[in-house]
């Protein structure tokens, strides 16, 4: 009844409406039309969740016909069970199995998620690091670094970074890129890691030659996301970094536990 469908793990609806207490195929066929209303009106893809397949039966005496089935996700097979009978005991069952199997994937997919967050901040911190070590040898100091950065944000985001902490909900005393979206720490870390190869290569000495420099790549970037229609500055907030590192290791820690 399950299946690998590429790459996604589903159930064969034409095997799933015996199992759930259902003798008609047209009667299990009326629930799985709510269901798919129900995806459309959730703002999910009707053709992802419900994948239209045919595949070769056996009629017996070694003939096979071919029928037409529906492959669904184990988003589509809880919605699904959500419209069925839940007077019929394999109903009330599915109904609490899908939603508590659908569940543990969102949390999955969430933590996956968090994590690729977490790491690519902590690769902007490194290539800033990097960025700094290297313009402090070619005459910028700490505060004509956190210029050079604040700069490189206004080009990027059309903000500047005071501006753009408002915009986000970020106190002035945090780092900004703690608040941003995954998409932007990574647009941040890409700039950065263009600006440190170019100073070198280029052979940049001082604040002002530095600077033009870090706003180009910045507004490169930009470039780059606006021709795929991605608005830096509009995209939401991201939670606080910080909350989500603290989440992260509480939830590794109930799992070594166990």
């Amino acid at each position: 009844m399950v299946c690998d469908y590429h790459g996604v793990k589903c159930w064969s609806v034409r095997e799933l409406y015996s199992l759930l207490g259902y003798t008609q195929w047209r009667n299990f066929e009326t629930i799985i039309n709510k269901a798919k209303a129900a995806c459309t009106n959730a703002g999910e893809d009707v053709a992802y969740h419900f994948a239209d397949v045919s595949k070769m039966v056996s009629v017996g005496s070694g003939v096979e016909r071919e029928i037409d089935d529906i492959y669904l996700t184990r988003y589509a097979c809880y919605l699904t069970a959500q419209n069925g009978d839940a007077r019929k005991p394999a109903i009330a069952f599915a109904q609490n199995y899908f939603a508590v199997q659908t569940r543990r994937a969102e949390l999955v997919e969430q933590r996956l998620l968090d994590y690729e967050r977490v790491q690519a901040r902590t690769e902007l911190a490194e290539t800033e690091k990097l960025l700094s070590g290297v313009l402090y040898e070619r005459g910028v100091d700490s505060k004509g670094f956190a210029i050079i950065r604040s700069k490189g944000d206004k080009a990027l985001f059309r903000l500047d970074t005071a501006l753009l902490k408002r915009k986000l909900g970020a106190p002035d005393s945090r780092l900004l890129a703690d608040f941003l979206p995954t998409i932007s720490i990574k647009a941040k870390d890409f700039a950065a890691e263009m600006a440190s190869i170019n100073v070198q290569q280029k052979d940049l000495y001082g604040q002002s030659s530095i600077e033009k420099e870090h706003i180009e790549n910045n507004t490169a970037v930009r470039n780059m996301m606006l021709s795929r229609g991605i608005y830096p500055e509009q995209l939401s907030a991201g939670e606080d970094l910080k909350k989500v590192e603290r989440r992260l290791k509480s939830e590794e820690k109930k799992i070594t536990k166990k």
